[in-house]
């Protein structure tokens, strides 16, 4: 099916906070209610709206709603941000989102007294480090600052990538991808820790020594992991997955919407960018 796209702008962002949507076009009654997700009848189509934030995560979503069943369509709602795409989500507003990995859902359930579901993992990513004033991780200068995401999940993930390269020590006592600056133990760089908002990051580079980013993300900036990471980590556990509502997770709407997104269409996808691969079963 022909995807829609429908922009969602935002007046203002907080995790952990209520957020007020400026312009957010949705279904009338929109709420737990609002979605009838049972089987679809010859006669009509019942359309699920996915959020998602930018490419490929758009990509895959309009290639999902090429594969979708009959008596289903899927139309892509483009939003700003992470936050933004769970909240709409978790307020029922959209029937499901693909944005994000497992960990940083379940840190937006802990935040919010919410009960987001990952039903499907869809594609793992490379995650790395970068830098405009460095070319070898070796030649980080003492001293230096150092942007990572100011999420539990991706902080985590960031901290413990600095810690395999032997450049931080955490403590041993704690999970390492939970680890926050504070389970710093030995830092003999002396770097200074910049924590920012994954949208954010991008302009950190233009600041930062080191910049921990999706690749989603730095594409902007005209580079990639694979020739311009200088840590890079590709972990199963952070796959990128499509999220619904508790209610909705074992519904034949989301059985639809899982078979769509590991459908040949989104394989096609997946394997044309070089800085994915596929998280579901060949």
């Amino acid at each position: 099916m022909i995807t829609h796209r429908r922009p969602i702008r935002l007046a203002a962002l907080a995790l952990t906070s209520a957020l007020m949507l400026t312009s957010c076009s949705t279904q009338p009654d929109s709420g737990a209610d609002s979605f009838d997700s049972g089987p679809a009848s010859s006669e009509e189509t019942i359309t699920l709206e996915m959020a998602a934030v930018l490419s490929p995560m758009t990509d895959v979503v309009n290639a999902a709603a090429e594969a979708i069943d009959d008596g289903y369509e899927i139309e892509l709602v483009e939003v700003s941000d992470y936050v933004t795409a769970n909240v709409v989500l978790n307020d029922g507003d959209i029937y499901g989102n693909f944005s994000q990995h497992e960990p940083y859902m379940e840190g937006f359930n802990a935040g919010n007294d919410a009960s987001l579901v990952a039903v499907q993992p869809v594609y793992n990513f490379v995650i790395a480090f970068y830098s405009q004033t460095i070319e070898d991780i070796a030649d980080l200068p003492t001293g230096g600052t150092v942007a990572i995401p100011d999420d539990a999940s991706n902080r985590g993930r960031a901290l413990n990538l600095l810690a395999e390269e032997g450049i931080i020590t955490l403590d041993p006592e704690i999970d390492p991808y939970a680890a926050t600056v504070e389970d710093v133990t030995e830092n003999p760089k002396e770097l200074e820790f910049l924590e920012v908002a994954i949208p954010a990051l991008n302009a950190a580079y233009e600041e930062a020594d080191l910049v921990f980013q999706w690749p989603s993300q730095i594409a902007a900036l005209g580079l990639s992991p694979e020739e311009d990471g200088l840590l890079t980590e590709l972990d199963d556990d952070f796959a990128l997955q499509v999220v619904v509502r508790g209610e909705d997770a074992d519904s034949p709407a989301t059985e639809a919407l899982k078979e769509a997104f590991t459908s040949e269409a989104v394989r096609d996808v997946i394997d044309s960018n070089e800085t994915i691969e596929i998280a579901f079963q060949e």
